[in-house]
């Protein structure tokens, strides 16, 4: 759909700032809102345009873009008369990139189609380094012909773009993303406490597993950092465990038993309870004897 022009943001945290970059580096006319104005007056000066309030940043937008925190947050900002629903122009784009519920897919999709809009879920992976250089992976969920209007917004942002079926698929194939992290996250940091414990040199461990069957992206990328004791977040624990909780509650009503799943959220809410939440996720290693 080669009219739509102009875009709100709603939600412009590290991986909201690169993705309005790329949008504003693809020719959109960029509106946006976050909670601290401060934390924006960089992308402001690149020419994104304030708003004072999400109604407002919703308003005479083709497309209207979130990536916020929690699902309360998702909330906050899609319902209510101040929120997007209530706000954006009929026939207009609602695209949600947190990862959140399937459940509240759902509902923003209901009650958005109700009012003349088209919801989408389009959860993402790939990081704040994906964001930057515009290689994200985007999970969508919702109506296939709105997928299909809204793939060059998502083809500014990313690359690996796939949609899986109805509303809340999006956000149930991040899930699955994401059950699949915890795994590979815990068993690299199991091989490299045993590597330490062991007496082996770590880092010649990591030299001489990390290429071959072992490596993955959670030992290369993420764990890797915590071999040079570096905890700096780029994806945060308290984060994941969010994701985590959704991914746990969803397999419940599903009827099925994630073992490894609750373990790793289990262990990792330990971290958060001693302080740790706004480190990355390899601060999982300090679980055990590191």
């Amino acid at each position: 759909m080669g009219q739509m022009k102009k875009i709100g943001f709603i939600g412009v945290g590290i991986m909201g700032k690169s993705m309005v970059r790329n949008l504003m580096k693809a020719g959109y006319e960029v509106s946006i809102y976050t909670r601290t104005k401060a934390k924006v007056e960089d992308v402001i000066g690149e020419g994104a345009l304030w708003c004072q309030n999400v109604a407002e940043c919703a308003k005479g937008r083709d497309a209207v873009i979130t990536i916020v925190g929690y699902p309360k947050d998702v909330e906050e900002v899609y319902f209510g008369e101040k929120g997007i629903i209530a706000n954006a122009d009929a026939g207009s784009y609602i695209i949600d990139m947190t990862t959140t519920s399937p459940r509240l897919a759902v509902r923003i999709y209901e009650e958005a189609k109700k009012a003349g809009l088209h919801a989408m879920d389009a959860p993402v992976t790939g990081g704040d380094s994906g964001a930057k250089a515009g290689t994200l992976t985007i999970l969508a969920g919702g109506d296939k012909e709105d997928f299909d209007s809204c793939m060059p917004v998502f083809q500014a942002m990313g690359q690996n773009i796939n949609y899986m079926g109805k509303a809340g698929n999006g956000q149930h194939t991040k899930m699955c993303n994401q059950i699949a992290i915890a795994g590979t996250l815990a068993g690299a940091c199991e091989a490299f406490v045993y590597a330490k414990n062991t007496g082996l040199a770590v880092d010649a461990c990591f030299e001489a597993i990390s290429t071959g069957a072992a490596g993955s992206a959670q030992m290369n990328n993420v764990v890797s950092k915590a071999l040079k004791d570096d905890f700096n977040p780029g994806f945060f624990l308290k984060h994941f465990i969010k994701d985590m909780s959704i991914a746990d509650e969803e397999a419940e009503a599903a009827d099925v038993e994630l073992n490894i799943l609750k373990q790793v959220l289990s262990m990792c809410r330990s971290l958060e309870e001693e302080g740790m939440g706004d480190l990355g996720t390899q601060s999982l290693i300090k679980h055990y004897k590191w």
